[in-house]
């Protein structure tokens, strides 16, 4: 039923009036008229209210897609009203609800663009982007370098724990039931220290150069049973050593940034110098005289004793709120000539030694949970080959068991203080042999 104004109604009740009376009508028809008057201003006040709630929900409707950040809805009432309210209201309604809106601005329309503030949804999208470009440097800063024209200060701490059991048999079995021979029961715990200062300078918004300097301190404890060719006897050492371990340099720079088809692509070369101690020609001793199978090393390493140079191609791309980020890198040990390579005391070998190479690969995931804090997790593996021994006029040898395949699970956390400091810390969990048992890191980072 099509709606008109209250006073159109009057006019049509009065003149419909008069033509009774001309007619002459009696009273009951006047009576009849003016119930239907009565009726018809019920049902328009029914159908305003109607009306009123109808705009009520469009306004807010209007007001929760903008503070999404969405484009604000059309003006026209139809087309912003949702599709059951728009079929249950008859076109007079939505023209009165729209010339409602339109009273209800008392502006002209260059008074709005001149003086008006901006909309709520074009603030929001502003807000929002500067928030995930806060959030995504926040999470960047954890897997490649900030290219800035900034000195960052970086300064870290990690603990890695290692326990390893080995149970070695020399003899043989008699009778298939009874061992002839010697049983040797080795275990070794240890820990794994290291502080490292670095320092990065951005020379460009594509190029960054970082200087790094460890100090490494461990703790060992070498268990072992079976002196004598008995098990039960078993001898306990701990060992400990400290030293600064090897130094590196490295240089990242970004080929690409990211866009609508391509993630942020960075490069990186770090080159790292033997400066620590190396573990080769530590002679074997045995600090327990009643246990003839434990055997230590003198002292412990604290570096690789050659020089390394690692290429790395990390890949970052963001699909808000989530940012992937995967690494792919290939280090390669340059051979050396030690004067002494044997473990055995009194005894020297010289030998050309050529450490096995590595190669890494990475993947993971980070979320931003606001403009200050982010979490990561990602897993992380790391095959190297085996090593090869030259002696002087000598054949190329394999050492047995040196290949390793170390992977880790890894869970990090990130929290940028008022004061400018970065802090980072993570937790890895490995989930091969060859891998630590547990690695924890705590870094903190800021820019001058």
């Amino acid at each position: 039923m099509a709606l008109a104004p209250l006073s159109v109604a009057l006019m049509l009740a009065l003149s419909a009036s008069a033509q009774a009376g001309e007619e002459g009508a009696s009273p009951q028809d006047f009576k009849s008229l003016h119930q239907r008057m009565l009726d018809m201003s019920r049902e328009l006040d029914a159908q305003r209210a109607q009306i009123e709630r109808l705009r009520d929900e469009v306004d807010r409707l209007e007001l929760a897609q903008r503070g999404r950040g969405l484009s604000a809805p059309p003006t026209d009432t139809a087309a912003a009203a949702p599709d059951g309210a728009q079929q249950g209201v008859p076109r007079d309604a939505r023209e009165l609800a729209e010339d409602a809106r339109r009273k209800a601005g008392t502006e002209t329309d260059g008074e709005r663009s001149a003086n008006a503030p901006p909309q709520v949804g074009q603030a929001q999208r502003e807000e929002d982007a500067q928030r995930r470009e806060q959030e995504k440097a926040l999470v960047v800063r954890e897997h490649a370098p900030l290219f800035e024209r900034k000195f960052t200060l970086d300064a870290g701490f990690s603990y890695s724990y290692y326990d390893r059991r080995q149970l070695a048999l020399s003899g043989f079995l008699a009778l298939d039931a009874i061992f002839l021979g010697s049983i040797n029961l080795d275990q070794t715990k240890a820990s794994v220290g290291t502080f490292e200062l670095s320092g990065r300078y951005g020379l460009s918004d594509r190029l960054s150069v970082e200087a790094s300097l460890p100090y490494v301190y461990r703790d060992s404890r070498f268990v072992s049973g079976g002196a004598g060719g008995a098990s039960s006897v078993v001898s306990e050492v701990r060992m400990r050593s400290q030293g600064v371990g090897d130094a590196s340099v490295a240089a990242y720079y970004q080929w690409v940034k990211e866009s609508q088809r391509w993630p942020d692509i960075v490069t990186s070369l770090r080159v790292r110098a033997p400066t620590g101690r190396d573990p080769f020609g530590l002679k074997l001793i045995q600090p327990d005289g009643d246990n003839n199978n434990l055997n230590i090393p003198e002292a412990l390493p604290t570096g690789s004793g050659v020089w390394a140079a690692t290429f790395n191609v990390s890949a970052l791309r963001t699909y808000d709120p989530v940012i992937l980020f995967g690494n792919i890198g290939y280090t390669y040990n340059r051979p050396e000539n030690f004067g002494d390579i044997s473990p055995v005391a009194e005894q020297i070998s010289p030998a050309r030694v050529a450490l096995g190479n590595t190669v890494q690969l990475s993947g993971g995931l980070a979320i931003a949970l606001n403009d200050r804090s982010a979490v990561s997790f990602s897993v992380a593996t790391a095959a190297t080959g085996a090593t090869h021994t030259t002696a002087p006029g000598g054949p190329k040898r394999r050492v047995a068991g040196s290949s390793s395949n170390s992977t880790t699970l890894n869970i990090g956390a990130s929290y940028v203080l008022p004061s400018g400091w970065t802090f980072n810390g993570q937790l890895a969990a490995g989930l091969t042999p060859d891998a630590p048992n547990f690695v924890f890191s705590l870094r903190g980072s800021r820019s001058f």
